[in-house]
């Protein structure tokens, strides 16, 4: 599945580290290259697509946009999104990152994260004055409106997610007393409702495709006037991203992840390979590779999560490569051409900053 295109720019950070092609050696972190157990694999296959997703794209722009208009610093309530070497980046460029807003002085600037807030959030950020940015992806915001309608028509709304994920957490501030979070088959089969004729239900989007299908079974059994939203809220690039790694393992005997232990979709990832029964490790960059993974393997394949940028990919390619492997193949499932518009409240800001530089003599 790919989403269809909608307008906005890239930065050129973006342009130059999400391209989706492997497309040749980088510096490598330095790395025990000589203690491999086994002769090196014979060659290394990439899953695509792989990597940056719009909603992330556009997020990470919105910060380099905002520090470029506004000035340092900027504040970012949590990671703007999970992947630490993004995090870095940003806060080298003078973005401060912090868990909650009562971090943020009265009257700055605070950028949402792509995973969104829950009202009692923005209702802090009125309370202090600050200037807010909403990064939030635009498909977690389409969850956030459909959380909203289906509590006003009075359902129980049953969220098939991970409760200690910053996006469930934001979806379930909007009707904390209508939301039953769960996310497995068996919750499901035990989940008592007030009234099983009025439920609806919803999905984090980094799910995984199966998982979600088969919890959203149980639900649709055991309440039949069960309603849900118009098409999967799981995002295009969550679906591509396993429809290509589903493929992938069904080619290699080792399945490298490149994601943050605190990627949903990244995880993900790597339980729809084993789940094909392909060994797979998600890693967070080429320094977590331990050498004894690769003895009598000689097709291994690469892929990254969401918020993964695409170098640490070349770097794990340039390590293989390193070890003598003589190939490297893409493995190309689908394109994606899905691109979201900056937020109207930063394009407002830099229209300001342009006047104002006009009117300057």
């Amino acid at each position: 599945m790919v989403g269809a295109r909608a307008g906005g720019p890239r930065s050129r950070a973006l342009r130059r580290a999400a391209g989706g092609s492997y497309t040749g050696p980088v510096r490598v972190t330095a790395i025990d290259r000589e203690t491999s157990p086994e002769p090196a694999p014979a060659e290394v296959v990439l899953a695509g697509p792989r990597g940056f997703c719009a909603g992330v794209e556009r997020a990470i722009e919105i910060v380099e946009r905002a520090l470029e208009v506004v000035g340092v610093p900027i504040y970012v309530r949590r990671e703007i999104v999970h992947n630490r070497h993004v995090v870095e980046a940003l806060r080298q460029k003078g973005a401060v990152f912090v868990d909650e807003l009562d971090e943020v002085p009265e009257g700055a600037t605070v950028i949402f994260s792509a995973h969104g807030v829950s009202p009692a959030v923005r209702e802090s950020a009125i309370v202090r004055r600050l200037r807010v940015i909403d990064a939030t992806c635009p498909l977690v915001t389409k969850v956030h409106t459909e959380a909203i309608r289906y509590a006003k028509e009075g359902r129980t709304i049953v969220l098939v997610g991970h409760a200690d994920h910053d996006e469930v957490i934001g979806t379930l501030g909007e009707a904390p007393e209508r939301i039953a979070v769960i996310d497995s088959v068996e919750e499901a089969e035990r989940l008592e409702v007030d009234d099983p004729t009025k439920v609806a239900y919803l999905t984090q989007t980094t799910l995984s495709v199966d998982d979600t299908r088969a919890v959203i079974d149980v639900l649709r059994r055991r309440f039949p006037q069960i309603v849900g939203p118009s098409r999967d809220d799981i995002c295009y690039a969550t679906q591509n991203r396993q429809a290509a790694v589903k493929q992938l393992a069904n080619e290699v005997e080792l399945v490298l992840v490149l994601g943050a232990a605190n990627s949903s979709n990244a995880n993900r990832l790597r339980e729809v390979a084993e789940a094909l029964g392909t060994r797979a490790h998600l890693i967070n960059d080429v320094r977590d590779i331990q050498p004894e993974w690769l003895a009598g393997v000689t097709r291994i394949g690469v892929t990254a999560g969401a918020s993964t940028p695409e170098f640490l990919v070349r770097e794990v390619v340039q390590w293989l490569e390193a070890r003598g492997m003589p190939a490297v193949r893409e493995l190309r499932v689908v394109e994606e051409d899905v691109r979201f518009g900056l937020p109207q409240e930063l394009l407002e800001i830099a229209r300001r900053q342009q006047a104002a530089s006009a009117a300057r003599p």
